[in-house]
């Protein structure tokens, strides 16, 4: 089974993107396993309108672990198993919070394990900010060039519901010319199907 794990910045809607993605393979109900950077895992049984209320929130670094669901993804005639993981939001710097630190180290040992990487980036964000400086942050550059190199990067620019993220998109597409950038609206599910469909081509 094949691990896709979501990364990015806090606030840019990974988990957002990891739920409606679920919605969109027609599921209304998941089960979430939660694997702490202690060791520790659990698991809990959600319909997606308790876990949004539950797993989503305004203030930064709402997930502070590894949070994972097994689902079915359509290929041709069949279907395959993966395993889509949320993460921790990574920022610049040491987080105060001890808990916190750990959280993103155990989202950067992840990183060297997965199969795949889904950067998620907030196109309305970028589309407001006053210069390029703020498309990445220089972590994120790192984790694009890292993985790009092992051919297993995709990038998600999430929020094009939002009126400036057209323009955070032509910024994306400025610093990344030959990379492919999907975009999508985990509150529309605009842009689902596309994302489906490239993760279904994957090897």
């Amino acid at each position: 089974m094949k691990t896709y794990l979501i990364v990015g910045q806090t606030n840019v809607g990974k988990t957002a993107f990891a739920l409606t993605f679920a919605e969109t393979l027609g599921l209304d109900k998941v089960e979430v396993t939660f694997a702490y950077p202690d060791g520790f895992s659990t698991k809990q049984s959600y319909s997606l309108a308790q876990a949004r209320q539950e797993l989503i929130g305004a203030a930064p670094h709402k997930t502070r672990c590894l949070q994972s669901m097994s689902l079915q993804i359509p290929q041709g005639k069949g279907r395959r198993v993966i395993k889509l993981i949320d993460s921790t939001g990574l920022m610049e710097g040491i987080h105060r919070e001890a808990e916190i630190r750990r959280s993103l180290v155990q989202t950067l040992q992840e990183m060297q394990k997965t199969d795949y990487l889904l950067h998620v980036v907030d196109a309305e964000a970028i589309g407001k900010a006053p210069d390029d400086r703020a498309v990445f942050t220089e972590l994120e550059r790192q984790i694009a060039a890292f993985s790009q190199n092992r051919g297993t990067y995709l990038l998600i620019a999430n929020k094009m519901d939002a009126e400036s993220a057209r323009a955070g998109l032509l910024r994306i597409k400025l610093h990344l010319p030959n990379h492919k950038v999907l975009p999508v609206s985990a509150q529309s599910k605009a842009g689902f199907r596309e994302v489906r469909n490239v993760i279904a081509r994957l090897p």
